[in-house]
């Protein structure tokens, strides 16, 4: 015989009732949250934790138990998962937007150092500017270019084929290749 339960599903609306079965049966959602959805409905029909856990491929009713609770709270934004563990993320969207920021801008040799842009001159440039982020990493800096879909190898947008720039006796000139839209195709 199973104990009462502290904190029993809440009757479910309409609109609930009806999200949630239509995320049950989806192909293209995430499948937690389509486990999550199942739970739920097994609950709502009477179904014990256990044997909610147990249909949506899980194994624990405490685990049902306090997802319950959090419907009970949040309504549907319980489908959702949560942060799973490890590291809190130390800088938000504006920092990443800052950083991002910093990529788009075309470097100046005399101010950065450099013509192009690589992790160890953005990690610089960002920690010096005074609207910056003083202690990012090369690390974290690759992370929100990579999560921006920004690569060195596939988009090529740090430097322009066919110039470089040279140092000379004179100073730093631009130099170009004559042949470069030829090997280009």
């Amino acid at each position: 015989m199973s104990r009462r339960k502290r904190d029993p599903l809440r009757p479910l609306t309409d609109d609930e009732l009806s999200s949630l079965t239509r995320l049950s049966r989806s192909q293209v959602a995430p499948a937690v949250e389509v486990a999550r959805a199942k739970i739920f409905l097994a609950v709502a029909a009477g179904g014990d934790y256990q044997q909610a856990a147990r249909l949506a491929g899980r194994r624990a009713g405490v685990a049902v138990s306090r997802l319950v609770a959090r419907f009970n709270v949040e309504g549907l934004a319980a489908l959702a998962p949560r942060h799973g563990g490890g590291q809190p993320r130390v800088y938000d969207h504006a920092s990443r937007e800052r950083a991002l920021r910093e990529v788009r801008r075309e470097p100046t040799p005399e101010g950065d150092g450099t013509a192009t842009w690589s992790l160890g001159t953005l990690k610089k440039a960002l920690r010096s500017a005074p609207d910056g982020l003083p202690k990012v990493a090369t690390s974290t800096i690759w992370q929100v270019l990579h999560e921006a879909g920004l690569s060195y190898q596939q988009s090529r947008t740090w430097c322009p084929t066919g110039a470089a720039l040279r140092k000379r006796v004179n100073g730093t000139v631009v130099v170009t290749d004559p042949d470069t839209e030829s090997k280009k195709s």
